[in-house]
């Protein structure tokens, strides 16, 4: 056993080294800035606290403080079976509610944003939507409208998420934390509006992405409590293709070994632990690729590299590589990773078909039977003895699918919904909004009207709702004021 040993060291210590000794080599060995930037990450995490605070694009700062935090005590049942005995969600407002409270929009959230939209006096760092807000904006007037904006229910920018304390033990839920669905996330957000606010009904629930997801999820679930509907390149069921995009970005972080199944908080006895860093920092690059558009990147990057006189090099190279690397790394340590994975998810099973409610709501009933009586934590592995693990393919047809989408969208066919979509969006596809279209009765229905901005008007991709002020934003304001 001894010689095999010596046999292996070597070889280990070949592979952690930055460069091969290259005496007697036919070329030098290629060197990794990229890597050894990385390792040094890890190190100075090992001993201190390390945090990226850039000039983002568009703008995700990590916000600490000027959020408001409104807490339900009362046990919240998740659609997957779960349950939170109480939770607290973070949230930001702009404008006034005027008395008879009629006047008050949601603004909903995509992934990995949080409740500062704009910038405020607690907080004057520029929000993510900073100039779609504000007196006289063409998108959203204070001066018209009272704006509230949250942090979603498992996110890591004040609301209750996988970072929090799990009040059994007061440790971090880490991936103790229930599965969350987008509904679970807007009904969440509605014990803010009702129970805080007194709010019993919604001007607008509006949102882009997975915010567009939410505005559809809260007319689904309380039709009668909000008036106007806005989703912008949004869809009413998650595409195979983004569930592809998405499962592969979290893989990438899952396999980063400091992910540690979830445990990569710091605690008493292990107070060495670090963040995935690497593993977010590669699924955010992923990411980046699906937010933008090939005429975007051949437009700023084309094919040149840094410089065209140097030997290339795995490490970035290409402009285009320079720029995902740059987003990735200023990410990777403003995110809770464990938020990451689990919103990530939550996006890939969005659903409001009809079935996908019905099934939803028995296994909440069945989380607080279990929870009431004591049982809901024991374990038990849904993966066993299950014989629909050996699916390979759909088991219902293209048209039956659809038709169960339309069902469960039947309780929005009385609100007013405006459906925006960008046809340079890889994403969310532009035929994702025709289909919501569709399913309303888009052709006959005089409450729903849809917008498609052509490659001509904007080409920066999924990301044309945190861009584009001209055609997002005032098509927006213009549906609010009709």
């Amino acid at each position: 056993m001894r010689s095999l040993m010596g046999l292996i060291k070597p070889n280990l210590v070949l592979l952690r080294a930055k460069r091969f000794n290259s005496s007697g080599s036919t070329n030098p060995a290629m060197m990794f800035p990229c890597l050894d930037k990385m390792e040094r990450v890890s190190e100075e995490l090992r001993t201190t606290t390390v945090g990226t605070q850039g000039q983002n694009e568009p703008v995700y700062g990590k916000v600490k403080s000027g959020f408001e935090i409104f807490k339900s005590n009362r046990p919240f049942y998740t659609d997957y079976g779960g349950v939170l005995p109480n939770f607290q969600i973070a949230y930001e407002t702009w404008g006034t509610l005027n008395e008879d409270k009629s006047n008050a929009i949601l603004i909903h959230t995509g992934l990995s944003a949080s409740s500062h939209a704009h910038s405020t006096n607690l907080n004057q760092q520029p929000g993510w939507w900073e100039k779609f807000i504000g007196p006289g904006n063409v998108c959203l007037d204070t001066n018209k409208w009272f704006l509230i904006c949250t942090n979603v229910l498992g996110g890591c920018y004040g609301s209750t998420g996988p970072s929090s304390p799990d009040p059994a033990d007061g440790l971090p839920y880490a991936t103790r934390f229930p599965m969350l669905s987008v509904h679970d996330m807007v009904r969440a957000q509605k014990r803010l509006i009702n129970e805080h606010f007194g709010i019993e009904k919604l001007y607008a629930s509006l949102g882009s992405s997975m915010g567009g997801m939410q505005s559809l999820s809260y007319a689904q679930q309380f039709p009668s409590e909000v008036n106007k509907v806005i989703s912008v390149s949004a869809c009413a069921r998650s595409h195979p293709s983004s569930i592809a995009m998405r499962h592969a970005q979290r893989q990438v972080l899952m396999g980063d070994p400091n992910w540690n199944r979830g445990f990569y908080y710091p605690t008493a006895a292990e107070p060495n632990k670090i963040p995935p860093h690497v593993g977010m920092k590669l699924a955010r690059e992923i990411a980046t690729v699906t937010y933008r558009s090939g005429p975007e990147w051949e437009s700023r990057f084309g094919t040149e590299r840094l410089d065209d006189e140097r030997s290339p090099v795995l490490c970035p190279d290409f402009l285009i590589e320079t720029y995902l690397d740059h987003q990735g790394e200023k990410f990777s340590l403003e995110y809770d990773a464990n938020s990451f994975l689990y919103i990530s998810k939550t996006m890939d099973l969005f659903d409001l078909s009809l079935s996908h409610k019905e099934r939803s709501i028995r296994r909440r009933a069945r989380a607080k039977e279990l929870y009431e009586s004591g049982t809901l934590n024991e374990a038990q592995d849904p993966l066993l003895d299950r014989t629909s693990d050996k699916k390979r393919h759909r088991t219902s047809t293209v048209e039956q699918s659809y038709q169960d989408l339309k069902q469960g969208c039947k309780p929005l066919l009385d609100n007013d919904v405006l459906v925006v979509g960008v046809k340079s969006d890889g994403l969310m596809p532009c035929l994702q909004q025709r289909e919501i279209y569709s399913l309303l009765d888009g052709d006959t229905n005089p409450n729903v009207a849809h917008v498609e901005l052509q490659e001509s008007e904007s080409y920066f991709g999924h990301d044309t709702f945190l861009l584009d002020l001209e055609h997002i934003g005032r098509s927006i304001g213009q549906f609010l004021c009709k």
